[in-house]
């Protein structure tokens, strides 16, 4: 199809196809360590399915608020089981952080795994006091972004919304149509503009837009898009690709732990 190549990541990242497996095991070692500390609380749920559940770590001391963070994958792969390293940033600093699963293409649509992240980040926010910030990668940055749109989360969740950040997103979802990843998504036309977040108007939440400088041109297009049309915050990571730019999360000096937690 016509932008299949232009939304492939691995054959453009220098050993891209090795990064899955770094990920995994930098996540396993996250939660045995949190784990060994009684901070982690895995496999919660947040509905019926096996897929529907989130883990949650605690920092140290009673938390300052609550981070989500949204994996991403296309909406076709990945658990939260790969990412449980990224909460260490915000952990350092005294928030607790949940990591949900959900889903996944074909056998669900994409506004289904939408009405699913909603969900998750309600039972979360009812477990954590004080403020939320939520921050979502490649898939992951569509679905917070979707969380800062009016009648998405109850509105009591939504008031408490301090940051949405969207890292790497895929903020319209129509271009989607002209690859062979939509025999998965099934969308037509009416449901990509249903769910693409540049035809949205957002809450009244701070929101930044995060991308690495040596992305692939569609996901700078994507998340200048995003950006223009929210009046968002603008962040391109110099030196950072897609598979990089969420290491700083791991980072709790970093500028993107700091503008989120902000």
């Amino acid at each position: 199809m016509e932008l299949d190549d232009a939304y492939a990541n691995v054959p453009h990242i220098p050993g891209g196809a090795q990064y899955p497996a770094r990920w995994t095991v930098a996540a396993e070692a996250f939660r045995a360590r949190l784990g060994a500390e009684r901070r982690a609380e895995l496999g919660l749920p947040y509905g019926k399915g096996a897929r529907q559940a989130f883990d949650l770590f605690h920092p140290k001391g009673t938390a300052q608020g609550l981070v989500v963070f949204v994996h991403g994958g296309y909406w076709l792969r990945f658990d939260r089981s790969f990412w449980s390293h990224l909460a260490a940033g915000p952990l350092a600093r005294g928030w607790a952080v949940a990591m949900p699963s959900y889903d996944l293409c074909p056998e669900v649509r994409i506004a289904d795994i939408t009405r699913q992240i909603s969900l998750a980040v309600t039972v979360a926010a009812a477990r954590v006091d004080g403020r939320i910030a939520i921050a979502g990668h490649s898939a992951g940055g569509h679905l917070v972004t979707r969380m800062a749109v009016p009648g998405v989360l109850p509105a009591e969740v939504a008031a408490r919304l301090s940051h949405v950040m969207p890292i790497s997103p895929v903020s319209d979802l129509r271009p989607l149509l002209q690859t062979t990843m939509n025999e998965q998504f099934r969308l037509d036309m009416a449901a990509a503009e249903a769910e693409s977040p540049v035809l949205m108007r957002p809450l009244p939440v701070p929101v930044t837009v995060w991308v690495g400088a040596e992305e692939r041109p569609v996901f700078l297009d994507q998340a200048r898009w995003l950006a223009e049309a929210w009046g968002a915050g603008h962040e391109v990571a110099r030196g950072r690709h897609h598979f990089d730019v969420i290491e700083a999360l791991e980072d709790p000096a970093s500028r993107m732990v700091g503008q989120l937690l902000g």
